[in-house]
């Protein structure tokens, strides 16, 4: 096929654009950047310049391809205050791919989250969140990205065939920025690697190579309205994830108070309290996915995430 990507050389982008190159699909990369762009032609893809507002451009890049997967979101304005702004660019993007390939039978897939799905039991790809009924933190931007994965699904009654890829909190690998990179920078900050409560409530967790391969799966199998769960940790209790830091930093490894939580880990406690395991079996089932790298703990046992780049 010939593929367009958005977010083409993000985390998970520059991961899924040399598998979808591997097994010899046509790539081209939505590029905002220079960087971004020599970072695509490295990887053997095409550039697209333009950026997630330039909704005729998005338009043309995906009525030019055999189907779409959009990955790209503004990180940089979602963590900087205005994350319903960003969630509303996401939307409109994922609208205009909608009626570009509708009554086509062309593949759209998106990426979407895991966190929160079923709080304290494992989540299956059966599991949904009305964003209607969602709690009252996740107003604003939270609720427009849950409507926002609804909304691709539908489009299979439009003749799309779409599918969302659930991703859990934590897609790991080397030069990783994400949640585990922030809990290592309070451990090295505090001086000491922190659980809160007993530190028992679970994560699930994916490499990001292994992501990528199920991201091409989808686009090339995936049912119209499928949801699948790129999940190969089922749940890696957070306490687990403290030891494994405080050894490698030579930190002691402590419970934070639940009440002291918020001032030792400022925005990321009120994630690190959640339990939120889920399931990857039914995916596995309909698309024989299987995870080949290393798992969370493995991951993190190898050290590249310990590496002070001040030293």
């Amino acid at each position: 096929m010939h593929v367009f990507v958005t977010g083409a050389s993000g985390w998970i982008g520059s991961a899924v654009v040399p598998e979808l190159v591997g097994a010899g699909h046509r790539v081209t990369g939505l590029a905002r950047s220079d960087a971004s762009a020599a970072a695509l032609t490295a990887a053997g893809a095409a550039v697209h310049r333009g950026t997630l507002d330039d909704l005729d451009g998005l338009r043309n890049a995906a009525a030019a391809s055999d189907g779409v997967i959009h990955l790209a979101f503004k990180h940089d304005i979602a963590f900087t205050g205005d994350f319903p702004g960003a969630a509303d660019a996401d939307r409109r993007a994922v609208e205009t791919f909608g009626e570009v390939l509708a009554g086509s039978g062309r593949p759209l897939v998106i990426a979407s989250g895991t966190l929160g799905l079923t709080p304290g039991r494992v989540a299956t790809e059966r599991d949904a969140r009305d964003p209607g009924s969602a709690p009252a933190h996740l107003d604003g931007g939270p609720r427009t990205r849950l409507a926002t994965a609804q909304m691709t699904l539908s489009l299979a009654s439009r003749g799309v065939r779409s599918s969302v890829v659930r991703l859990p909190p934590t897609v790991h690998g080397e030069g990783d920025n994400g949640f585990m990179a922030a809990i290592v920078g309070i451990a090295r900050d505090r001086g000491v690697s922190g659980y809160i409560g007993d530190g028992a409530n679970r994560w699930p967790a994916v490499h990001r190579l292994d992501a990528a391969y199920l991201f091409r799966l989808a686009l090339e199998q995936a049912r119209a309205g499928s949801v699948l769960h790129a999940i190969a940790d089922e749940g890696v209790p957070i306490r687990a994830i403290a030891e494994v830091i405080g050894r490698q930093l030579n930190l002691p490894v402590a419970a934070i108070a639940p009440e002291n939580a918020a001032g030792h880990f400022a925005w990321l406690a009120g994630f690190l309290v959640i339990d939120a395991p889920a399931s990857s079996a039914l995916t596995r089932e309909l698309t024989g996915w299987q995870p080949t790298q290393p798992g969370l703990i493995d991951d993190l046992d190898k050290g590249h995430y310990f590496h002070d780049s001040s030293e």
